[in-house]
């Protein structure tokens, strides 16, 4: 745990499920060291107020800190201005908002780099930086997000999808017989009930669609998964499902459920000085 004295990052992703708070310090190289997370519910009409109560409310969950800087990933553009106006209640200099005029070092072959959203801008940085290139980031939220970093470190563009909990809700909500489920694996493929059948279709098929797409991204960009061939990638996966559905695929896969954070940590200290 850091000495309350010692200086610290937080850093803010602001998703539209859930808000998600780090705590970093940065060694004498100035590599982030994770002291500490914490998730709060997104409040999607939330005031500036409503923001710095949750603030407070993530200082008290997480390691104490000396807070130097803060960062800010907000997918929910409606919030970005409130949660950056509550994080000057933190103290240190001015709150850093992914977004244009930051620095990210990383050069963007999307077509309109602004579409391109704050928190896979950090997850391909954390990525770049801990991997190398090139790689896959694969991002498990509301949406499944695939981020791919192509063999010169560049990000090539990538694959927005339904989420796991989104379709599973989606499933029960447009049709009656159909119940809420547990997102776990069930034991066979072929369900002997509504609610095998149904985790069956959404965890099972989940891992089949993510197999099946990072074969899809390898053939369109030129990579391999073989850590003995030429440009061989590496398959990240992030989020709080992550664990559970890398188990599932046939890919070799690296988890990181702090990587999006990981990533704010890594844009701030780009980009302190200015």
């Amino acid at each position: 745990m850091a000495r309350a004295d010692t200086g610290c990052v937080m850093t803010v992703d602001v998703g539209n499920t859930a808000t998600r708070f780090g705590l970093f310090e940065m060694d004498a190289d100035g590599e982030p060291r994770l002291l500490g997370t914490c998730e709060l519910s997104t409040l999607q009409r939330a005031t500036a107020d409503e923001a710095r109560i949750q603030t407070a409310q993530a200082r008290t969950l997480l390691p104490p800190c000396e807070v130097d800087g803060t960062i800010l990933s907000c997918v929910v553009p409606a919030l970005t201005d409130i949660w950056r106006r509550a994080l000057r209640s933190c103290g240190g200099a001015r709150p850093l908002v992914v977004g244009p005029g930051l620095r990210t070092g990383v050069r963007m072959r999307y077509d309109d780099p602004s579409e391109v959203g704050p928190d896979r801008i950090a997850d391909v940085v954390a990525a770049r930086a801990r991997w190398g290139a090139p790689a896959v980031v694969v991002d498990l939220g509301t949406t499944t997000n695939f981020e791919v970093v192509d063999a010169e470190g560049a990000f090539a563009g990538g694959i927005i999808a339904p989420g796991i909990a989104l379709g599973a809700r989606s499933l029960s909500e447009a049709a009656a017989r159909l119940p809420a489920i547990e997102l776990r694996a069930p034991e066979r493929v072929v369900g002997r009930s509504t609610r095998a059948a149904m985790q069956s279709g959404v965890v099972l098929g989940e891992a089949a669609r993510i197999d099946g797409l990072l074969d899809a991204v390898a053939r369109e960009v030129g990579i391999s998964y073989d850590p003995d061939g030429d440009a061989a990638a590496t398959v990240v996966m992030t989020g709080e499902d992550a664990p559970a559905i890398a188990a599932l695929l046939s890919h070799r896969v690296e988890v990181d459920e702090t990587l999006t954070l990981r990533g704010l940590a890594l844009l701030w200290r780009a980009n302190r000085r200015s």
